[in-house]
């Protein structure tokens, strides 16, 4: 699953990269470890990214290019580090290692620099990382950073079969490429040293580094798959919509000068800069996302909100069989639930009361409407309404506000039992326009349902 972390990193490459004519957003799947590497996660990988506007249809798009397919290029590499007296092979095992250091803490100890060892299978190849000073990660978003290189390790930069190892392969793939900026999440940071040698030791220049805030929880922990929602996959599965996510993520870490939040990302676009990222971690605020998404989708067109919810309203997460939904029904509805809800997935529990042929029990919202006066408050009701020439909003609201004052109620209050007997919850549609889509029949047969059922418990 796509990581809304990696999605939040992808989303700053590609404003950067838009930002110039020639910019080039270069998707490069990493897939040298085969038991992390299938098809099927390479396609989430690539259709994640569609979701939120980043493909091929766009000319600032490359790829997807695969790190296994320039392997011979990264052992070419290797060769030449070996051949040039930057890099040495090693054949020092994890046990001798801890014998010599007496800890299974302590990094390479440099055994095999001077052995002059040539390849053998089984023996790696460790790259000669400098002996003093230090290196020097300038940081668009972290700053100056100094590395000390005698805490460095030689590092393997080849196993023991010749096959490069991650670091190598990301170093030539990146100059091979022509990669300019390296954009992702600062945990990446301590591994920045030894790629920016590794540039340097082939003769490159090394990219613009920035590394991007790491994204929290409310409790101030780092998002965890163990522990938090962060597939951006399941997001949209409940109905974020992409635009409103893009919106959101584009926020992390970032905001624009002028503090107007929800824009359209061509406005992030022009606005957004690598400079102006902030340090301190982004809080991953679900009830903001979802506040954002409602607004998203309040500013749907009616035929595009019909849309979107389909998903919805068929198939297994519907608790109604399929000849009982009826589309007039639910369009006619449609435009008070788009007003109403945050997330599309929460538009099933709003209709469902219409097309099933009895009201859902929700037993919290029928204990708290259903107090001393309710029965009196429905027979009222069904008296009045049951009374109607004619079935409208207007003479639903003028009947029940009829009942209301003759019962000593607000019509606010007078509405909660009527509202939990006809729809089944405390909260939902406007109860007159639903009551007059749900129709007369039906209603009634609910309201005679319901005192039959408070009948029954005063017994």
């Amino acid at each position: 699953m796509f990581h809304v972390g990696g999605a939040r990193s992808a989303l700053f490459n590609w404003v950067i990269a838009r930002q110039d004519e020639q910019g080039k957003f270069v998707l490069r799947i990493e897939d040298t470890d085969e038991e992390r590497n299938r098809p099927e996660w390479v396609e989430g990988i690539i259709n994640a990214l569609a979701a939120i506007g980043i493909n091929a249809d766009d000319p600032h798009f490359e790829g997807p290019f695969f790190q296994s397919k320039n392997k011979d290029a990264q052992r070419e590499a290797a060769l030449r580090l070996y051949a040039e007296g930057k890099a040495y092979y090693c054949d020092c095992t994890r046990e001798e290692l801890v014998a010599r250091t007496g800890s299974q803490h302590l990094g390479y100890d440099g055994h095999c620099r001077g052995r002059g060892l040539e390849f053998v299978e089984g023996r790696a190849l460790r790259f000669r990382t400098p002996d003093d000073a230090a290196t020097v990660v300038n940081d668009l978003v972290r700053g100056r950073t100094e590395f000390p290189n005698n805490a460095m390790e030689d590092f393997v930069i080849a196993r023991g079969n010749g096959s490069p190892v991650f670091l190598l392969a990301n170093a030539v793939d990146d100059i091979d490429q022509g990669i300019t900026h390296v954009v992702r999440g600062e945990e990446h940071l301590s591994n920045t040293p030894k790629q920016q040698v590794l540039w340097e030791a082939l003769g490159a220049e090394p990219p613009v580094w920035a590394h991007l805030p790491v994204i929290v929880n409310e409790k101030r922990q780092k998002l965890s798959k163990r522990r938090d929602k962060v597939a951006l996959e399941d997001y949209l599965g409940e109905g974020y919509l992409p635009d409103a996510l893009v919106n959101y993520l584009m926020l992390l870490g970032w905001g624009p000068s002028d503090g107007v939040e929800i824009r359209p990302f061509a406005e992030f676009a022009e606005l957004f800069r690598l400079e102006d990222v902030n340090k301190a971690s982004a809080f991953f605020d679900v009830k903001k996302l979802s506040a954002f998404n409602g607004d998203y989708i309040r500013a749907l067109t009616p035929r595009a909100f019909v849309e979107a919810c389909r998903p919805w309203l068929s198939g297994d997460v519907v608790p109604w069989q399929a000849e009982e939904y009826d589309e007039a029904t639910w369009q006619a509805v449609a435009p008070y639930a788009q007003t109403r809800i945050a997330v599309l997935s929460e538009i099933t529990a709003y209709v469902d009361w219409l097309f099933l042929p009895e009201p859902p029990q929700d037993e919290a919202s029928w204990t708290k409407a259903m107090k001393p006066g309710a029965e009196a408050m429905i027979a009222g009701a069904r008296k009045a309404w049951g009374a109607l020439d004619e079935w409208t909003t207007e003479h639903l609201r003028s009947a029940l506000e009829g009942v209301a004052v003759e019962q000593g109620l607000k019509l606010g209050k007078a509405q909660a039992p009527v509202r939990v007997a006809v729809t089944g919850r405390t909260v939902g549609l406007p109860l007159f326009e639903s009551v007059e889509v749900l129709g007369r029949d039906r209603t009634l047969a609910r309201l005679d349902a319901a005192t039959g059922r408070l009948e029954s418990q005063d017994r």
